[in-house]
């Protein structure tokens, strides 16, 4: 069940938000931890079994952990928390990187070692980084051991953020667990967040979708179909993940619930460095909280910085898939920031604004062809036909994708800036606009834009949402 179908929107939704509320507060974590396991179930019954072993399993380390502290044994504590980062991330590396160990494995040695053909559960990147962070920051004592098994179940497996993030840290939530206090201006703000995202997905993302699905299936390009192809796929990745942590945030709020932010229009970017900065904050967040300053982080010397930036991207890239696109992926970004740092940081600062946006955007692009092409031949076929090795430039078919997807490229390029937002702001400003009239235009825009995605929904069967394979 994804956010963007009819399923969910008219029937799960409404029918959790009114068993939501109409029962009391105290069984109001129970209902939300019943409907997300029925969310989950929906889609992968099999696998909901994992996530429910995942979250006894560290719930029982919280409470171990707690046990043995009390008792001053720290050296049980720290094999409780060792414990939990082995299991977790072996369970995570069983179902999604066996058969690519096993194929590299055949290819090195010439072995014909049978695929496992292990299917991914939904989401479990995401949930396992989740677990993970209590059990550590209970061991680290920056969070209290939760004692309702129920409570921490509805954590884990809470449906707004379950399958795609963003990345919840138990300490982004610990208070609100507890005690939230839903009210009318929350609920009716996530609407309004929810729809936004809704309209990235259906209405950008998956249009956009569509001209790179065409153009990386073709056998031969042009130079210009090639940027227009990046260019398409830059933009769906961002509309795609950045609507869903919209929708997800949006759900929430409309459970009383504030979960942190995701995106920062990162293609405004300055720099790469300022681009992670930006992009998918809370995976950020937790490889650098859970990894980076674990390991040393930039305080034991520039080779120990650079290793340690190694490490980080080199798993950042292998947490997002099972493919050697996707560790070249974050090495490719792992380079650029070490260079940035150690070698073009002077020089980037004395640059126009408007050359260090290009220099950012042409590598993002850059980075999202490495990170979409799966086949390293296609990958290296496809960067020769940007860069106009052996290729023409134009062509008839490149001038019918331009003219055909202008329109829907243009809206994208301002609609991933703040420059709608500046407008309206400035609109409202010179009309004096009072807080009333706003509310009311933004609730009605709001309403127009769900019945537009609802009828591109009935009439349209891409819908994918990317991150949902990670």
């Amino acid at each position: 069940m994804v956010f963007s179908s009819g399923v969910f929107l008219f029937l799960f939704l409404p029918i959790v938000l009114a068993v939501y509320y109409i029962c009391p507060g105290k069984l109001r974590n129970t209902v939300l931890f019943v409907f997300s396991l029925i969310f989950y179930a929906w889609g992968e019954p099999i696998y909901v079994g994992i996530m429910i072993f995942s979250t006894a399993f560290d719930y029982c380390n919280g409470m171990l952990i707690e046990t043995f502290r009390k008792k001053h044994n720290e050296k049980i504590c720290k094999i409780v928390m060792i414990m939990s980062v082995f299991v977790n991330l072996g369970i995570l590396a069983f179902f999604k990187y066996t058969d690519f160990v096993i194929t590299n494995i055949n290819n090195l040695f010439g072995a014909s070692v049978s695929l496992l053909q292990i299917a991914l559960p939904i989401g479990i990147s995401f949930y396992t980084f989740q677990t993970l962070s209590y059990t550590i920051d209970v061991y680290l004592g920056k969070v209290k051991v939760q004692h309702n098994i129920i409570n921490f179940g509805m954590y884990v497996s809470m449906f707004p953020q379950l399958i795609a993030g963003p990345i919840v840290r138990y300490s982004d939530v610990e208070n609100q667990i507890a005690r939230r206090n839903e009210n009318i201006d929350d609920i009716a703000n996530g609407f309004r967040r929810f729809i936004v995202g809704l309209s990235k997905k259906i209405l950008v993302a998956n249009q956009v979708g569509n001209l790179w699905d065409e153009i990386s299936a073709m056998s031969s390009i042009t130079t210009s179909m090639a940027w227009v192809g990046a260019i398409a796929y830059t933009f769906q990745i961002y509309f795609d993940f950045s609507g869903y942590s919209d929708m997800a945030i949006g759900l929430g709020q409309m459970f009383g619930f504030k979960f942190p932010e995701n995106f920062n229009y990162p293609y405004e970017s300055k720099s790469i460095t300022e681009f992670w900065r930006r992009w998918h904050m809370t995976l950020g967040t937790w490889f650098r909280e859970y990894l980076y300053i674990p390991l040393g982080g930039n305080k034991k010397g520039v080779p120990r910085q650079i290793f340690n930036l190694f490490i980080v991207w080199f798993l950042t890239g292998l947490w997002h898939g099972a493919g050697w696109n996707f560790v070249c992926w974050g090495l490719y970004f792992f380079i650029i920031l070490v260079l940035e740092k150690f070698v073009l940081k002077k020089v980037l600062n004395k640059c126009p604004n408007i050359l260090k946006h290009i220099y950012s955007l042409i590598l993002i692009v850059c980075g999202w062809v490495i990170f979409a092409c799966t086949d390293m031949s296609e990958m290296g076929t496809f960067f020769k036909a940007m860069f106009g090795i052996k290729t023409p430039f134009l062509g008839e078919m490149s001038l019918y994708y331009i003219g055909s997807y202008a329109v829907i490229l243009i809206i994208a390029a301002i609609a991933s800036t703040k420059l709608p937002k500046y407008i309206v702001g400035q609109v409202a400003i010179k009309m004096n606009v009072s807080n009333n009239v706003k509310l009311i235009v933004s609730n009605v825009a709001c309403l127009i834009l769900f019945f537009i995605c609802v009828a591109f929904l009935v009439g349209d069967s891409y819908n994918p949402f990317l991150y949902f394979r990670f």
